[in-house]
């Protein structure tokens, strides 16, 4: 059975052999690289990474109204610790130029979000201004994401390495992951719960990577179950892109991180 996921993994496939033919300037980027893990490590509080996301397979059309320079302005004005931009055209209607744009507005790290198959996305990400890339290892088989982190980070790049189960956080565990989100939708099915990041959490938190909860938060509640959890930081999308109250949304979001006995 073809599940979400296999679908559009087979689409970027396809998009990535007709990069291929146009060919990508691999001069931007990097010159002044923002670290995501110095971030986390860092914060005080649950970092919020938010998230420039106009439409997504599952919802549809979230907001096309926003324009991504103000939107990461606002964001980073109302305490984002980092901003993801989502890249996929066909599916969430991001661009790369949407990318570069909140590169250059803002000064916090960018995440670029897509499903990266090849190493030429993640030329195209650098281009623009990334400094952080999104590798999904259920997307992945080990030797290629082993592949592409190596690649990434030879060009500078952080990884966040996306899992769903067990089986995921092996793969990101055998390429020794510093910077692992758990995705709380089921891509193949694409429902959510949030138990996913209270079940893996404490597991990514023994291996000593750092942890991302992504998806489904909606309320403070939310925000406090993923650091219950051992989140360093959460991923939120849908709920800023549709909030009237930026910098009420985020103070209602801003969750004290909770920290294990040996941690400093």
């Amino acid at each position: 059975m073809t599940t979400i996921l296999d679908s559009i993994i087979e689409r970027k496939r396809i998009e990535v052999e007709e990069m291929k033919k146009a060919g990508v300037n691999k001069l931007g980027g990097g010159l002044n690289p923002r670290s995501l893990i110095k971030t986390l490590k860092e914060a005080n509080n649950v970092a919020i990474i938010s998230e420039f996301k106009r439409a997504s397979p599952s919802k549809g059309d979230i907001n096309l109204s926003l324009d991504p320079v103000q939107q990461a302005k606002l964001y980073a004005r109302s305490g984002a610790s980092a901003i993801s931009v989502l890249t996929d055209e066909k599916g969430f209607k991001g661009s790369f130029n949407d990318l570069k744009k909140v590169r250059e507005a803002v000064d916090i790290p960018i995440l670029c979000k897509d499903f990266i198959v090849d190493e030429i996305q993640i030329d195209m990400a650098h281009s623009a201004g990334a400094d952080v890339i999104l590798l999904i290892a259920s997307a992945l088989q080990q030797d290629k994401l082993a592949e592409l982190y190596e690649y990434a980070s030879q060009k500078g790049l952080e990884c966040l390495i996306e899992i769903h189960d067990e089986m995921d956080l092996e793969k990101a565990l055998k390429i020794n992951a510093s910077l692992i989100g758990i995705n709380n939708r089921d891509l193949k099915s694409f429902e959510v719960n949030i138990e996913n990041t209270e079940k893996l959490g404490p597991l990514v938190k023994k291996s000593g990577a750092l942890m991302i909860s992504e998806s489904g938060m909606k309320t403070r509640a939310d925000i406090e179950r993923a650091a219950a959890a051992g989140a360093n930081g959460v991923l939120i999308g849908e709920t800023f892109m549709t909030s009237f109250d930026m910098m009420g949304t985020f103070a209602d979001f801003t969750v004290p991180m909770v920290r294990d006995d040996h941690e400093s």
